[in-house]
């Protein structure tokens, strides 16, 4: 199985750490690649060095915005989760209007932290990449799976700072 690639877009040094040691110990493995603001975001989203299947981005980002991310940056076809400690209700609606699939506030508990990680991963990432499984409705896929297809080979760069985690 190929690694789930989730660029992660946070300038806070505490949670970027948290979320790369959660994935790091999941099961599936899982590439994080790391942007620390909103400009960064944008120049990776606009290489063709990260092609990733999961989004997750902090509104409150210097230089850009998150909102102002997801404004300049449209595909449909990739995922974009607001991971915010935002509790504005108009932050959330103005996410989910420029097509954040969801918006998750961030816990201040460990476990709870650990389980929105994990979910977010595996609602939104893990289950474009594997068949979905028969059963309840609620286990099945609503979308198609991405028609993208990933290059073999991975251009590298200092710019990005890029983890595995398997």
């Amino acid at each position: 199985m190929q690694p789930i690639e989730v660029l992660l877009i946070e300038d806070n040094p505490g949670d970027a750490f948290l979320v790369r040691l959660i994935l790091a110990e999941s099961q599936t493995p899982v590439r994080v690649h790391l942007a620390q603001d909103g400009m960064e975001a944008l120049l990776i989203l606009a290489s063709d060095v990260v092609h990733p299947d999961l989004i997750i981005v902090d509104l409150n980002l210097p230089h850009i915005s998150g909102h102002q991310v997801m404004e300049r940056y449209r595909q449909n076809d990739i995922p974009v989760v607001v991971f915010s400690s935002s509790w504005d209700d108009e932050d959330r609606r103005r996410a989910l209007a420029l097509g954040a699939r969801e918006f998750v506030r961030k816990p201040l508990g460990a476990q709870e932290y650990r389980a929105a990680v994990c979910a977010m991963v595996d609602k939104w990432a893990l289950r474009r990449e594997q068949p979905a499984p028969a059963g309840p409705a609620q286990y099945q896929r609503a979308e198609p799976k991405s028609k993208r297809t990933r290059p073999t080979a991975r251009k590298s760069s200092g710019k990005y700072s890029t983890q595995n985690a398997t």
